[in-house]
């Protein structure tokens, strides 16, 4: 790498941040992936640690022991018991699989093209567990979707190196800052938390009136959460959609 070429990126990564997204692990099992992760991410200028349900000690020798010298990374980190819960107060997710593409009917991107999306706004980044990855329930929490691209000889990352690349990937693009103009602005699309209230609002409005039934009610979700993902509402549009709602609501009480 030529002086230039480094006193350029050294430029960016001291007067950009991304300190607004989070990188959240899906029920980690190993100790040494934790304290890797949380490695990486101080190299790469990420300092937000979400453990959902771990299945290790983020505290304990392993960890620390590759962690090094970002154990205020993994002491700072917060532990909760559902994805939702660590996507609160975010308006941005991507979420990481490594399963066959073929197996998806949400368009599968690379980290390259799609990690931009959430340099302007509070994000996540969702990765899954070490041995099954994220269930198809916890990828619908995303907006979008990313996978690595690897030889087909051995395409299986290491927990650990899917988080390094990513975040390698999100240090390179802080240059390029500027939202889709086909999109809104990121102050006004809806958190993924008011979201999350609205498809619980839903889903109970429908179980109700008997459009959903409690065997069937995951899959139908499934699919209203894809339509809600693509259009990338705002704060408005879900405050419209929930007053719907509790119009419907009051209308099939008042005539019970």
């Amino acid at each position: 790498m030529e002086w230039e070429d480094r006193n350029y990126y050294s430029l960016i990564m001291t007067t950009s941040s991304l300190t607004h997204i989070r990188v959240v692990l899906v029920e980690p099992a190993g100790a040494l992936n934790v304290g890797s992760v949380a490695r990486v991410m101080k190299n790469m200028g990420l300092s937000e640690l979400v453990l959902v349900n771990p299945r290790c000690d983020r505290l304990g020798q392993d960890a620390r022991l590759m962690a090094v010298r970002a154990a205020d990374v993994l002491e700072s980190a917060r532990e909760v018991e559902t994805l939702a819960e660590a996507l609160q107060g975010c308006l941005k997710a991507i979420a990481t699989s490594g399963r066959d593409r073929a197996t998806f009917t949400t368009p599968v991107e690379t980290p390259r093209l799609a990690l931009p999306w959430l340099l302007d706004a509070p994000a996540a980044l969702i990765f899954g567990r070490e041995d099954s990855g994220l269930t198809n329930a916890e990828m619908n929490h995303a907006q979008r979707l990313i996978q690595i691209p690897s030889t087909e000889v051995y395409p299986s990352l290491n927990l650990a190196q899917a988080v390094g690349i990513c975040c390698y990937e999100l240090s390179s693009a802080i240059a390029s800052t500027q939202p889709s103009p086909a999109q809104p602005s990121p102050l006004q699309l809806a958190s993924l938390d008011d979201l999350e209230g609205y498809y619980q609002h839903l889903e109970s409005l429908l179980l109700q009136i008997g459009y959903l039934y409690p065997d069937t009610a995951p899959s139908r979700m499934e699919k209203f959460r894809k339509l809600l993902n693509r259009a990338y509402p705002t704060t408005r549009e879900v405050a419209m959609l929930r007053g719907i709602l509790r119009q419907m609501a009051w209308a099939l009480n008042a005539h019970l």
